[in-house]
């Protein structure tokens, strides 16, 4: 029996300390890899979950639509069509009716920057039946302008704020005349109340 012992090529090497540490790192690895894999699975699984309630909302809201295309149909019917555009006015009316000046000057009055106002303001009705405010500000420099817009912003009245145009006027000093549009917000009587 001849043993073949040369620690000049090959030196010693511990197999225990090796595959002490690879077997670690292995399966710290492996549990790793057992974590994400169950995180995957349960993720599709809720996934599916919100697939089906997605599927059950948007059948809801073909149903709806069908619904309202057949309420369409009834009141375009020629016999139906008075009544509608009456109803249609009156709705109307109602909604400009319901716009209060005080409320909006109010909120208005929050969210105002020093040495700035309002010039003029016009609400009107988009074809969602929003309200949108169209206003002239006048102040003494374009940030007042940009503060205001800010303001509107973070208000829970003031939604889709923007600056339409932008003037500038020296009369006796620098004035700078901003036109902003926001969709305005109005307050629901009762809501938020228990």
């Amino acid at each position: 029996m001849r043993l073949d012992i040369n620690l000049a090529t090959r030196p010693y090497e511990d197999s225990g300390r090796f595959w002490t540490r690879w077997g670690a790192v292995l399966a710290g690895t492996g549990l790793v890899t057992l974590i994400l894999l169950f995180a995957a699975i349960s993720g599709w699984f809720s996934a599916s979950k919100d697939r089906q309630t997605i599927n059950k909302l948007q059948a809801d809201i073909a149903e709806r639509d069908q619904e309202r295309a057949k309420a369409e149909a009834f009141l375009n019917k020629a016999e139906n069509r008075s009544t509608r555009d009456r109803s249609q006015f009156l709705n109307d009316l109602i909604r400009r009716k319901s716009f209060s000046w005080t409320k909006v000057f109010e909120d208005l009055e929050q969210v105002m920057p020093a040495r700035a106002h309002v010039v003029s303001i016009h609400p009107e009705l988009n074809e969602d039946n929003q309200l949108t405010i169209k206003m002239q500000v006048e102040g003494d420099s374009r940030e007042k302008a940009v503060e205001l817009v800010r303001k509107m912003e973070s208000s829970p009245h003031f939604k889709q704020t923007k600056i339409d145009a932008e003037n500038s006027r020296s009369q006796g000093g620098n004035t700078v005349v901003v036109d902003i549009s926001a969709l305005y917000v109005r307050d629901i009587p009762g809501a938020g109340k228990p």
